[in-house]
This record gives structure tokens, C-alpha cells and sequence, in this order.
């Protein structure tokens, strides 16, 4: 008399899946997605967390940080090519593997899963919090460039809004939670962090940098909330254009 067998249910090895190899170009688009998170990207929002936080120190601190970065030579070059196209590549290239990929955080909510999922949202919610925040800050009323000293007024300005000081907030954690656990998954796609143990160690220095950042973020934040409102000049608004 024959028996049948209970067929066994593979097992799932645990880990980072690595970066897909993809067909085409896809390989290389992947590639170049992945690094551009942590360079240039990564590298710049440190420097804008850092450079934000003389706001700390109030509007005089604030407004010859401002100064000091638009002063740099080549200052447009650098922006264009270290800055802005990376972010329109990583951000447009994003949203594509955003609509393309699919989530079972209902069906196995595994840790994993949510991670994936919440690094895909955080990401959707950084580039709104980005464009809105360049196209304000860039593109309406003062020029900044040319009149760095009322930098500190014009975000100042927007802060008398509970609205955007809550968009803001959320942008921040947005933001530093996106980059942070990008650079674990990073590490760990890239073969730089191996083994479940060298991931772990990696996961706690990241969430502490995520944590550090919106630190950062807020105290920021605080420095505009915390100093009597300044004068923003109306002759300093001209038309703005591609300087």
C-alpha cells in the first residue's frame, strides 16, 4: 500500500536579499540608484542637517551659513551636478521601483516587510518635503543667494504656520529615517556588512544615526520657533531666474 509524503515547505534563509541583476539597463539604473543615496545624496543632507542647526545659534549664525555655502566657488556647478540632478535621478528612479514593487506586509508581517515598506513611503514623503521646501525657499519672494542675511527671516516666515511646522516635522523624520536605513540596506545589498551579527551592530548605528538626525532636525526647528520673528525686507523679493 503506498504512502504519500507531506511535502516540505522550503525554508526561507534569512537576510538581505542582494541588488537584483536585473535585464538591460536595469542592473546598472539599480546600481546607480543605490549609490547615489549615500553619495552624493547622503553626504549633502548631512551637510544641510549640520548647516540647518546654526539656526540654533540664531539669525546672524544662520544667515552667514547661508553666505558662506553660496559663496563656494563654482557654487552652481557643484549644486547641479553633486546635488540636484543625483536627487532628480534617486527621486524620479525611486517613485518607478515605488509603483513597480509590490508589498505583503498584510499577508507576512514580518519585520522585513514593514522595513520595505516604510523605507518606500518615507521616501515618497522626503521628495515632497524636498520639492516643496526648494521651491519656496528658491523660487518665491527673496532671492537667497543674493540676500543670504534674510534667509533666516523667509523660513521664519513659514514657520508662522502650525501647518508647515508640522510638514516640516514630518519631512525631518521622513527624511533622516530614509537615509539612515538606506545605508543599512546599502551596506548589507553591497557586501559590506556580512552576517547576521555584523547587520545587527550596523542596524543599531544606523537607527542611532536616524535618531541623532531628527535631533538635529528639531533643534533646528526650535531655533526658528524660539527667536522673536524677523523682518523680512519686501525689497529684497526680485523675479527669480537660473543664476
Amino acid at each position: 500500500m503506498a504512502s504519500t509524503a507531506n511535502p516540505v515547505a522550503p525554508r526561507i534563509k534569512a537576510g538581505v536579499a542582494p541588488l537584483r541583476a536585473g535585464e538591460g539597463t536595469s542592473f546598472l539604473l539599480r546600481r546607480l540608484h543605490s549609490i547615489s543615496g549615500v553619495v552624493p545624496i547622503g553626504a549633502f543632507l548631512l551637510e544641510h542637517f549640520i548647516s540647518n542647526a546654526e539656526a540654533f545659534r540664531g539669525p546672524l549664525a544662520y544667515g552667514k551659513q547661508v553666505e558662506f555655502l553660496n559663496s563656494l566657488p563654482g557654487v552652481f556647478l557643484l549644486e547641479l551636478f553633486f546635488i540636484w540632478i543625483p536627487i532628480l535621478y534617486h527621486g524620479l528612479y525611486g517613485v518607478y521601483i515605488w509603483y513597480r514593487g509590490d508589498t505583503n506586509v498584510a499577508d507576512y508581517p514580518w519585520s522585513g516587510n514593514w522595513l520595505y515598506t516604510s523605507q518606500r513611503w518615507t521616501g515618497i514623503i522626503a521628495l515632497v518635503y524636498m520639492v516643496q521646501h526648494t521651491y519656496y525657499l528658491r523660487f518665491t519672494g527673496v532671492h537667497l543667494p543674493t540676500h543670504p542675511m534674510q534667509s533666516f527671516a523667509k523660513v521664519q516666515g513659514e514657520f508662522q504656520n502650525p501647518w508647515m511646522v508640522a510638514f516640516y516635522a514630518v519631512g525631518i523624520i521622513a527624511a533622516s529615517w530614509h537615509f539612515s536605513y538606506g545605508l543599512w540596506l546599502f551596506a548589507a545589498k553591497w557586501g559590506i556588512t556580512t552576517g547576521e551579527r555584523a547587520r545587527r551592530r550596523f542596524g543599531y548605528l544606523c537607527l542611532a544615526l536616524a535618531l541623532g538626525l531628527v535631533l538635529i532636525g528639531a533643534a533646528s526647528m526650535y531655533g526658528f520657533l524660539k527667536t522673536p520673528q524677523q523682518p523680512l525686507d519686501s525689497n529684497a523679493s526680485e523675479n527669480i531666474v537660473m543664476r
